[in-house]
């Protein structure tokens, strides 16, 4: 197939590109490269994959229209993976507009491409902070999500919607895939694992929030990129069974759905932290924090569909996928 990846430089981008490129795929893979965190790590991560013969990379940005257009007319995807986003709980509440041109205009942008184009099928990422407020464990994608926490929750809640509307309207099957707290080698350096990581090797203290007592379904980038294909080769498809009287959040009459790609694991932040320590071979020093605002204290995946219709389910340990990051920071850092 001919895929477009956007984000192609990014922690997600980059992994699924090179599964696809192994595969046999066409890849056509864009970014902007923005500075929100180091660009020399997208550059080191597209390293792995630019000089491949199916691949193919354009640094253009989502919002830019006339470029997105020409995009899909020069390339002619047959599936797109929307995987480029303004990324960061925290940062949303700092630059809230940064989400409103990349989340929500750019996806727009691509929801057009796709319309014109005839694309069979398009994946985007959504995100497990679309839960917010709930509290049933584990979240269920059959679960009503209308409380979100952060703009950028509000703004993947939105990309859901939106991408409703056009498979409703133009018949483009899409598919929504909520992430929980990725994590592996060639992760973003915003996240709490190249955070700790860091802080420990360089003798530091690290900031431990809601005082190292809230729950993370950690999900390890081979296990996303796993789910990513599975859904990609299975385009959407209407639910016969949904009804507009006990409508179900998670389908729809329309080809569209959204997947929970989750451990299904959920592990307390402490434990997260010994498990680093343990492949570091360093105890950790650390600061004991609140909750921050916009942060939900605990996720856990339902993954049930994603078992019973593509037959999948993660299952990379903590154990095992901190240690292959410990191993992966060591050597890109030669430390």
């Amino acid at each position: 197939m001919k895929v477009l990846v956007t984000g192609a430089a990014g922690f997600v981008g980059s992994a699924l590109s090179l599964r696809l490129l192994d595969r046999g795929d066409i890849v056509i893979g864009i970014d902007n490269h923005n500075d929100y965190y180091d660009p020399a790590l997208k550059e080191a991560r597209l390293d792995r994959h630019a000089g491949h013969p199916n691949y193919t990379h354009l640094r253009i940005d989502l919002t830019d229209k006339k470029a997105i257009e020409a995009l899909f007319e020069d390339h002619k995807p047959q599936r797109v993976v929307n995987l480029a986003a303004q990324a960061g709980v925290r940062y949303s509440i700092e630059n809230p507009l940064a989400y409103i041109e990349s989340n929500i205009i750019g996806f727009t942008h691509i929801l057009e491409g796709c319309r014109y184009s005839g694309v069979e099928h398009l994946v985007y990422a959504s995100s497990s902070s679309v839960y917010g407020a709930n509290t049933t464990m584990p979240f269920s994608v059959h679960d009503n999500v209308d409380h979100p926490l952060s703009l950028y929750a509000a703004t993947k809640k939105s990309n859901e919607l939106m991408a409703h509307t056009y498979s409703h309207l133009y018949n483009l099957p899409t598919t929504g895939l909520r992430f929980f707290t990725v994590y592996g080698p060639w992760g973003r350096p915003d996240m709490a694992l190249f955070k700790f990581t860091k802080a420990i090797l360089d003798g530091e203290n690290i900031s431990v929030f809601n005082y190292g007592k809230h729950r993370r379904d950690f999900t390890y980038i081979d296990d996303i990129v796993e789910g990513v294909m599975r859904v990609l080769d299975q385009p959407a498809q209407p639910n016969p069974n949904w009804s507009g009287a006990n409508p179900d959040s998670g389908s729809s009459m329309a080809p569209w759905r959204v997947y929970n790609i989750g451990n299904n694991n959920p592990v307390e932040l402490m434990d997260y932290i010994a498990a680093l320590e343990k492949a570091l071979g360093i105890k950790a020093k650390m600061d004991m924090l609140p909750l921050q605002p916009g942060d939900v204290p605990d996720t856990y995946a339902d993954v049930t569909d994603l078992v019973e219709q593509l037959d999948y389910k993660p299952s990379t340990t903590i154990d095992k996928g901190i240690a292959d990051f410990v191993v992966w920071y060591r050597n890109y850092f030669n430390i």
